[in-house]
């Protein structure tokens, strides 16, 4: 996926190439913030829309300046979404990102826009999302968070430690590398597409965990399913019957997913979370609304720190 580049009049030229510039920088920040695509690119065209108007000789540093900007409509636009959610129906997954192989190479990036991850950061307050992905993800300094979020640097300080205290709490606890992630995800795959039952469960976790987001537009369970059985039993139930189904390997949120398309609609988008050579989380997003954007064959959205 590419995004669309900011209007410019001739006379923005300057305004319009120090925003590209950091556009995907901006881009997954308010991604990491929001974990909706949708969201991020509404901020980002807030985020331009102020730019625009900005006398660049009176900005000493560019990037930080964005930054700034960005962060600040994020932390606004996370206070409608937390309104938007309250009435979601069934569990909340983020939006899935079609991403190229290369951003896991960057393992502290893959990591933190893992599903897994963007789901922790989900349980934070918004400062302290904000002061951790500022911080932790993208290293920048106290000071400058501190001007972001109209704190001292001494209370920024503080809420990075709560908030680094917390995630590392609840985020997954084995590293696997992408080999690993693939080798788990090709096996399930197979499984899927032959029907083999007894690979499939050899697949899973005893103790797997299912979360389905349909958003009160495609079926999906209201709550997490615990166990492999039970896990087993949700997947049979909604795989389709009837249709035309073809799955596929892709890369989301930096590792490898699966993709099911149903008559070329796309139906589903499973992210597994691959723990010592097995799936322990499953997340499906099947809610159409947060499937546009890979639903379609298209350019994997650019990622940067």
């Amino acid at each position: 996926m590419t995004h669309d580049q900011p209007h410019a009049e001739p006379h923005d030229e300057p305004h319009a190439a120090a925003f590209a510039a950091y556009r995907n920088l901006l881009f997954t920040v308010a991604y990491e913030m929001l974990g909706s695509a949708a969201d991020a690119e509404d901020v980002l065209q807030d985020a331009w829309l102020r730019w625009a108007e900005v006398d660049l000789d009176g900005v000493r540093d560019p990037r930080a300046y964005l930054v700034r900007v960005v962060t600040r409509q994020s932390l606004n636009r996370l206070r409608t979404l937390a309104r938007r959610k309250e009435s979601y129906v069934g569990p909340w997954l983020p939006e899935p990102l079609l991403t190229a192989p290369d951003v896991a190479d960057d393992v502290e990036l893959a990591d933190s826009v893992s599903t897994a991850m963007l789901l922790v950061l989900e349980t934070l307050t918004p400062t302290e999302r904000a002061v951790f992905v500022l911080r932790e993800v993208f290293d920048v300094p106290y000071d400058e968070i501190a001007a972001a979020l109209d704190k001292s640097p001494a209370a920024v300080r503080q809420v990075a430690h709560r908030a680094r205290g917390h995630v590392e709490a609840r985020r997954p606890r084995v590293g696997v590398s992408r080999a690993e992630q693939r080798v788990v995800v090709d096996r399930f795959l197979a499984a899927a597409a032959t029907g083999d039952l007894a690979s499939l469960v050899e697949a899973l976790a005893p103790d797997v965990v299912l979360t389905s987001d349909g958003g009160g537009l495609r079926s999906a369970a209201l709550r997490p399913i615990l166990g492999r059985d039970k896990v087993l039993r949700f997947l049979l139930g909604v795989m389709p019957t009837e249709g035309d189904l073809a799955m596929d390997a892709v890369e989301v949120n930096g590792a490898p997913a699966l993709r099911f398309v149903v008559d070329g609609v796309l139906d589903t988008v499973a992210t597994l979370l691959v723990e010592e050579g097995v799936v322990r989380g499953i997340y499906l997003v099947r809610n159409p609304d947060k499937l546009a954007r890979l639903g379609h064959p298209g350019e994997p959205v650019v990622l940067a720190r």
